[in-house]
């Protein structure tokens, strides 16, 4: 199967950087594990994004882990969809919880969490944390144990 039959527009072609938030730039493609539960989990050291406030840049390591369902996201979308947040102006929490917010409406994953590290501004380093699991299955008590055994 090619990434056209897939529906994949950016793998492998010119890349365009959005200079704004672009939650439209994400892509699927079929998960062809579906009898499996996996762990999928990328890392993003490279993140910035601006404080809605002063206009500083903040920067971050932003980690998402997911268990997929039918859809996975590619990588290289979501590279250009982290990077998108280069000019947007949010608080760090609202960065962290938009960004799983977007990847539930594009997976729908049966699980999913989503980190920031963000690096000290004015002394105080701030590490927001959100999950989600699939309502009415066991991934919604997994999301809720992980979430009341959060250690960071």
């Amino acid at each position: 199967m090619n990434r056209e039959s897939e529906g994949l527009t950016l793998l492998g072609n010119k890349t365009t950087y959005s200079t704004n938030y672009a939650p439209d730039v994400l892509e699927t493609f079929d998960n062809k594990h579906l009898e499996n539960d996996y762990w999928v989990e990328f890392i993003c050291p490279e993140f910035t994004s601006l404080c809605p406030i002063t206009g500083q840049p903040d920067f971050a390591e932003i980690r998402i882990l997911y268990i997929p369902d039918k859809k996975m996201v590619e990588s290289k979308s979501l590279k250009l969809y982290l990077f998108s947040f280069r000019n947007h102006g949010d608080f760090h929490e609202d960065c962290v919880n938009i960004i799983m917010k977007d990847l539930i409406e594009l997976m729908h994953p049966r699980y999913i969490e989503v980190k920031g590290v963000f690096n000290p501004r004015g002394g105080i380093s701030i590490h927001p944390y959100a999950n989600y699991g699939m309502p009415g299955t066991k991934y919604e008590n997994l999301a809720y144990e992980r979430l009341s055994n959060y250690r960071p």
